[in-house]
């Protein structure tokens, strides 16, 4: 296993990476993309073990309830890289689950390059969504075939692909890229039926970085995202050989979107692991920033406060039932329930704009207008800020204008608006977590149990 400061030395590969327009030659120096390889570096000392045989504790492929909900738990304390490597091993081995029977070969060669990372302990992030050009048409009927990345070359050793992934978190501060299909490929169209791990500096792969990170000399003003911020990279194939054990699926476009599923249902789970304790936070804020205002009692706020709760009960259920109502394959692998899980994940991204907007008619429009931490230190007009900020004898400035900075941080700044729009996106969006609910609900018992309802169970056995 690496330490922190192996890792960082590590990322000093040669790879072409980009940010605002330069490339970076260093990305662990820089001021900005270097606070979350900190962040993942604190995550390899964490977990480091000198045992050569070491793995680390987040990659514990669950075999249980018990042993799920545990890496569930253990995940909400982790980085997101961290996270994003371990949804990408379960994703792996989900996918060989689902292929064994079609391609027993591919499955061992997917299984085999598991344990090597395990032991490399590399870092891993996922790179699904395709550029995808006109969206009313499908990959190989493009203007231009590299909308979707697919294989222009077909070697002896290996192939070449070519296309761009987007939306692809912390994809600069991992080690390998691994690539699949977006969505399920139709006959014909083998060349865009690829699934393979790239490594992040092999030659031709280019990597441009976003980032909601605060660009304040005083990031106090922003305690959430200063500390937890995740740039998002475009990343590039430039014509990328990738050797024949690294490539897990070329061709066989009837598999193609059991690499794509077996990906949702891992990211859903986090994602609706992570709306848990989100949600938590904007119930939190929601009662600490109307007993600040003196609201607390007051109907309307109560109400507003009593439907986010319900919310957040809710999707904390929907994860319960998700882990508790696993689903254990040949392999003694535990899947989390997909019914449950997406289910979950659907409600908790369709209802955060409503969650937030309680939480902004609570608090106020000083959500956005509260002083800096730096005006209430002010010499001349600090006092006075700190003065007017205050509510009450037992509520000071200081303390108010702290919560109006992390509710605008979490929901109303640059970072809110990352959430706003992941929320949604992660996993597949919310039209794919809908057709996903409706494969997995029990629509013929749902049937029965009407027909029983309408004294008709005569009719139960033509369901």
């Amino acid at each position: 296993m690496m330490t922190g400061d192996q890792y960082r030395a590590s990322l000093n590969d040669g790879r072409e990476t980009y940010f605002e327009g330069h490339r970076i030659d260093d990305v662990a120096a820089d001021p900005i993309l270097g606070i979350t390889v900190d962040s993942a570096a604190e995550g390899y000392d964490r977990f480091y073990d000198p045992a050569p045989d070491a793995v680390g504790a987040f990659m514990k492929v669950p075999g249980t309830a018990e042993e799920l909900r545990e890496q569930v738990e253990l995940h909400e304390t982790v980085d997101l890289l961290t996270h994003v490597t371990y949804a990408s091993i379960m994703t792996l081995l989900t996918a060989a689950d689902r292929i064994e029977s079609t391609l027993p070969e591919n499955a061992a060669r997917i299984r085999a390059w598991v344990e090597d990372a395990q032991r490399r302990d590399v870092r891993i992030t996922q790179c699904i969504t395709d550029a995808k050009g006109d969206r009313s048409r499908r990959p190989g009927n493009q203007d231009d075939p590299d909308q979707f990345v697919r294989v222009v070359e077909r070697r002896d050793d290996g192939i070449v692909i070519r296309g761009a992934k987007l939306h692809i978190s912390a994809a600069s501060m991992g080690h390998e890229l691994m690539t699949i299909p977006t969505k399920s490929m139709k006959p014909g169209e083998d060349d865009y039926s690829v699934a393979c791990m790239v490594e992040v500096n092999a030659p031709g792969v280019k990597i441009i970085n976003t980032t909601y990170a605060p660009r304040h000399e005083d990031t106090r003003d922003f305690p959430i995202s200063s500390r937890h911020h995740t740039p998002e990279g475009f990343v590039i194939f430039d014509d990328v050989f990738v050797p024949t054990e690294r490539v897990f699926l070329d061709g066989n476009p009837e598999l193609a979107g059991i690499f794509a599923h077996s990906l949702g249902l891992w990211e859903r789970l986090g994602g609706l692991s992570s709306m848990v304790t989100k949600y938590e936070a904007l119930v939190g804020f929601a009662q600490l920033i109307s007993e600040a205002n003196g609201l607390e009692r007051t109907g309307h706020i109560k109400e507003k406060i009593s439907e986010m709760l319900i919310n957040a009960t809710l999707i904390r259920a929907t994860l319960e039932a998700a882990i508790e109502n696993c689903h254990i394959t040949a392999d003694r692998v535990a899947f989390p329930d997909e019914l449950y899980t997406n289910a979950g994940k659907y409600h908790g991204a369709a209802n955060w704009s409503l969650m937030v907007r309680h939480l902004h008619d609570i608090g106020g429009g000083a959500i956005l207008t509260s002083p800096g931490i730096a005006d209430l230190e002010n010499a001349q007009v600090g006092h006075l800020a700190r003065k007017y900020m205050s509510t009450m004898q037992s509520v000071d400035g200081s303390y108010r204008t702290r919560l109006f900075h992390a509710i605008r941080d979490l929901t109303a700044d640059a970072y809110g608006g990352w959430n706003a729009v992941t929320n949604i996106q992660a996993g597949g969006g919310l039209y794919a977590q809908r057709i996903v609910s409706r494969m997995h609900y029990d629509m013929d018992q749902a049937k029965r149990t009407a027909l029983a309802m309408a004294d008709m169970s005569e009719y139960a056995d033509q369901v």
